[in-house]
């Protein structure tokens, strides 16, 4: 799954809280320094991705009438022209490579901010993190119907795409983190 901008705040909490809960790792700054640490990781990938889609996007439109002409599947040339340039962006596109690549980084990153301690091997911390992150996006599906019913479930309809709903979603999205523990 692709992560957002919007979720990385989440992500990153839970990989704290699952660090925390684990009992083999201690934090010298708190649950929130380690999560601000995972939540840098993470944007710097998703800006990553994002930038080489807009390089993409931009060769595609450049080529636009040839792809036409040619009667080319807009969507199959992406992913194809993705994958090509992807090396160049120091992006990895098989997401289990992909997240256990950030898992590395984000343990990189918390160990040389001094944020954690640990007598354990770095791999049982890495996997950790690996499962905080595969675990999050199992549950994201869920979560997200979750809230959906509860909008649904109103008197008065609200309207997705509207700042209402975004607010009304995000509120209630928090919610549904806190109540499984995730946040």
């Amino acid at each position: 799954m692709k992560i957002s901008l919007k979720t990385i705040p989440h992500i990153s909490n839970k990989i704290a809280i699952d660090l925390n809960r684990s009992g083999v790792v201690t934090m010298t700054k708190g649950l929130e320094a380690v999560a601000n640490e995972a939540q840098k990781v993470f944007e710097t990938n998703v800006k990553q991705e994002m930038a080489l889609e807009e390089k993409v996007n931009e060769m595609i439109d450049a080529n636009e009438e040839e792809i036409e002409f040619m009667l080319a599947d807009e969507r199959q040339l992406f992913f194809m022209i993705k994958k090509k340039l992807a090396p160049q962006f120091d992006v990895i596109l098989d997401y289990d490579e992909r997240f256990s690549d950030i898992s590395h980084k984000i343990l990189d990153e918390l160990y040389e901010e001094d944020l954690i301690h640990f007598d354990v091997s770095e791999n049982r911390i890495k996997n950790i993190i690996y499962n905080s992150i595969t675990s999050f996006i199992a549950d994201t599906s869920e979560i997200q119907d979750a809230v959906m019913d509860k909008i649904r479930s109103y008197k008065r309809k609200f309207i997705p795409g509207t700042d209402e709903f975004e607010i009304l979603y995000e509120k209630l999205y928090k919610e549904e983190l806190l109540k499984r523990g995730m946040e």
